[in-house]
Parts: structure tokens; C-alpha cells; sequence
């Protein structure tokens, strides 16, 4: 949903659109490849995305080299949904999705997070700021709002308002 949100308000995303599609995701990735190489040092994209929304999945956050500034959207979302997409994905592409119990997989994700926060702490040429998923979704003019404030108002916000599409909020599950 951000990138599609960042992508309506005028800033491009970075994409290579190898990933069509489907049905976890019915507007697309917009994702780019390369961004998963980071952890072996492809960093050399990293001039084309100046200017640019990047979609880096949480666990890559770190391996981004700190030569660059960056401002980095940190979406959150309910750890019960994150669950419950986690597995429909899993069962989908005919995976176990019962190879780790909920209790243990929330308290892993929820150490990775809290480290990777950190690390975006340490580095002054890191900021971020933390959006909540379900709150976009009930309160979307308050969290653009934010996000364009955060961006140094780069956003055309009643464009990227209507990139908020509440249907595709599939995963619910309480917290």
C-alpha cells in the first residue's frame, strides 16, 4: 500500500516489475530486484533510486550502505494479520504454514523489528518514521499528512489519498 500511496503522490518508485500480480498482492510488489542482494554488497543500483521510493523489506534495512541519507516509511502492522497473511500466502504456494507455531514467530519478529529499529536509531543519516498499516486505513488523511510533512511536502496528498484502497485489507484479525 505505500508505494503505491508514494507512487500517487508523485514519487516514483524503483521498480523492475519482475513480480507480476497475485492474488497476496492484486496491485502489484513494486519491487526491484536487486534490493535483495544488498546482503552480498549489490549496492551499485543504489545512484538510479536516489529521489526514488524503494520498497526494502525490514531484514535488509540494515545492509543499506551509510554513505547515503535515507528516509525510510517503517510500515507496521498488527502481528496478528502479519500472521494470518503469512500463512494464507504459505498455504497458497503450498507451503507448511504450521512449521513454526504464532507464539514463537511473533516473539522472533518482534526481536528482528526491535533490532532493526535500532540500528535506524544509531545512524544520524537514517531517519524514519514509524506508520502504522491499520491506522492508514482508518485514518488515511492523518498518516498522508504525516508522510508528506516527513518528505518535506515532495507529496501531492489528495493524490496519494486515493491510492488508499481499503478493499485489499484481506488479512483482519484482532489484536
Amino acid at each position: 500500500m505505500m508505494m503505491k500511496v508514494l507512487d500517487a503522490g508523485g514519487i516514483p518508485p524503483l521498480t523492475d516489475g519482475q513480480r507480476a500480480a497475485d492474488a497476496d498482492n492484486p496491485e502489484g510488489y513494486f519491487e526491484f530486484e536487486r534490493v535483495k542482494q544488498l546482503p552480498k554488497g549489490d549496492t551499485a543500483w543504489l545512484p538510479a533510486a536516489q529521489g526514488k521510493a524503494v520498497k526494502v523489506i525490514a531484514a535488509l534495512v540494515p545492509h543499506l550502505p551509510l554513505e547515503y541519507t535515507y528516509r525510510i516509511i517503517f510500515m507496521r502492522r498488527s502481528m496478528p494479520e502479519i500472521l494470518a497473511s503469512q500463512r494464507q500466502m504459505l498455504n497458497r504456494r503450498g507451503e507448511d504454514s504450521k512449521a513454526i507455531d504464532d507464539e514463537t514467530l511473533a516473539q522472533l519478529y518482534d526481536k528482528h523489528i526491535l533490532q532493526v529499529e535500532r540500528w535506524m536509531r544509531r545512524w544520524p543519516n537514517v531517519i524514519h518514521v514509524n506508520v502504522n498499516y491499520n491506522e492508514t486505513l482508518k485514518d488515511p488523511f492523518s498518516v498522508v499528512t504525516q508522510i508528506n510533512h516527513f518528505l518535506g511536502g515532495r507529496l501531492d496528498p489528495i493524490r496519494s489519498l486515493q491510492a488508499i484502497d481499503p478493499t485489499l485489507h484481506r488479512q483482519r484479525a484482532s489484536a
